[in-house]
């Protein structure tokens, strides 16, 4: 198999959802982030051979956001651009997407990435109120409007339904995410002050990173009003333990753990990673900063889908002859505090690790300081549709700086499943 490379990427600030919709459109994003990495390219927007967006979540007016963002980028009309949705890891599916074309000899060059505008998610009519407009049209004289009209109960036909709680929902277990934390987190005995904890550190790295210039991936944005966002906005640099005390169990209230603070940001954000083969990289002059050793999909009960990374990543481990502590640097992403650490647990589980992986026992732990290293989504958010290709990416700037060269990228995914990519440093 020809060697991928990661050739240059950019993600925007994450902007976490205030009151109301954001500043910006899923599409407005992708195409800020992307411009801004294309002009510092030696080639033309239209030499790309094909645009790839992971969106999980897009606007009616935003259909095939992929080549909406594309045409928008200058990439002119020849260059395709589609969407794909893999969930929470839609933009990781984006780059495997590439990668799959670019090894078949397909493409070249290929931008891939992932965006979301969760704070845009629609609220949304009851059924029975659908079936009230769909009655009051039927109805022909203003008699019969009128008499349909009294029928209606505001208090039961107009309480909206929020589409981002449908959308964070399973349909096949009836179980919001956070549930599904909720259950690996008793199925492990993660405790709230480890959760507290593990957020309040989230929060401490990513300030460290940012200080540090550790995000030197991030481009600003500017809206309609000149208006520039410059950095991540959820990233409080007073989290304490004592604070993330505070907030009540959010998903289950009588005997959960898990908040709104020790989960992920509801944010809005993009990420983009330009991929190449070896001939486009003769071709243009390029410089790599790293390749895509290998990447994998595993599957697993909806109901416990945070192990997503454990079921994903075993098998990159196995395929290349590597134990957990080979990799040099984690990206773990942070769907839950509860979650990072549940997986932490069942990799030291003796019995998952042979019942559940078909290992001859547990496969020991990552190191703390090897694992998101500059902060995860606790902190910096999780635009669903992004934050695959962001942790890709971040990890090759992590790998880089620190002069190491084997990365694992691995996310978890709604509806029961994981993500994972081997990552090298160039």
């Amino acid at each position: 198999m020809k060697p991928i490379y990661v050739i240059d990427g950019a993600r925007s600030p994450f902007l976490k959802a205030q009151k109301g919709p954001g500043p910006f459109a899923a599409s407005d994003l992708a195409t800020q982030a992307g411009r801004a990495l294309l002009l510092r390219q030696p080639f033309l927007p239209s030499d790309l051979d094909e645009v790839i967006l992971g969106c999980a979540a897009p606007s009616p007016d935003e259909t095939n956001i992929g080549r909406m963002v594309a045409l928008r980028l200058g990439c002119g009309k020849k260059v395709p651009g589609w969407t794909v949705m893999r969930n929470c890891a839609s933009g990781m599916q984006a780059i495997d997407s590439a990668i799959a074309n670019i090894q078949c000899g397909r493409s070249q060059l290929v931008l891939a990435g992932g965006v979301d505008a969760l704070s845009r998610a629609p609220l949304l009519y009851s059924d029975a109120m659908v079936r009230w407009f769909a009655g009051m049209m039927s109805m022909r004289t203003v008699g019969q409007k009128l008499g349909h009209f009294l029928k209606l109960r505001p208090a039961a036909l107009l309480t909206p339904v929020i589409g981002l709680m449908k959308g964070l929902t399973d349909p096949v277990v009836g179980l919001l995410m956070g549930q599904t934390a909720e259950n690996i987190a008793w199925k492990f005995g993660v405790a709230r002050k480890q959760m507290d904890e593990f957020a309040v550190r989230s929060h401490q790295r990513a300030i460290a990173g940012r200080q540090a210039g550790h995000f030197a991936e991030i481009v600003p944005l500017v809206d309609g009003d000149g208006k520039v966002y410059a950095e991540d906005d959820g990233v409080r640099a007073d989290a304490t333990v004592d604070g993330m005390a505070k907030p009540k169990p959010f998903f289950d209230k009588k005997y959960g753990n898990i908040t709104a603070a020790n989960s992920s940001q509801i944010t809005d954000g993009a990420a983009w990673l330009l991929l190449a083969s070896p001939e486009a990289v003769d071709q243009w002059g390029l410089k790599p900063i790293g390749n895509i050793v290998d990447s994998q999909w595993s599957g697993l009960e909806p109901e416990q889908m945070g192990l997503g990374p454990v079921h994903a990543s075993t098998p990159i481990l196995e395929r290349h002859g590597l134990k957990l502590a080979d990799i040099d640097y984690w990206e773990l992403n942070e769907a839950f505090a509860a979650q990072v650490l549940a997986c932490q647990a069942a990799w030291q589980d003796d019995a998952y690790c042979r019942e559940q992986l078909g290992q001859a026992g547990a496969l020991g732990a990552i190191a703390d300081d090897r694992l998101n290293v500059d902060g995860g989504a606790v902190a910096i958010g999780h635009p669903v549709g992004a934050s695959g290709a962001r942790i890709v990416l971040h990890l090759l700037h992590v790998l880089r700086r620190n002069q190491a060269r084997r990365g694992m990228a691995t996310i978890c995914i709604g509806g029961g499943l994981g993500g994972a990519m081997l990552v090298e440093a160039c």
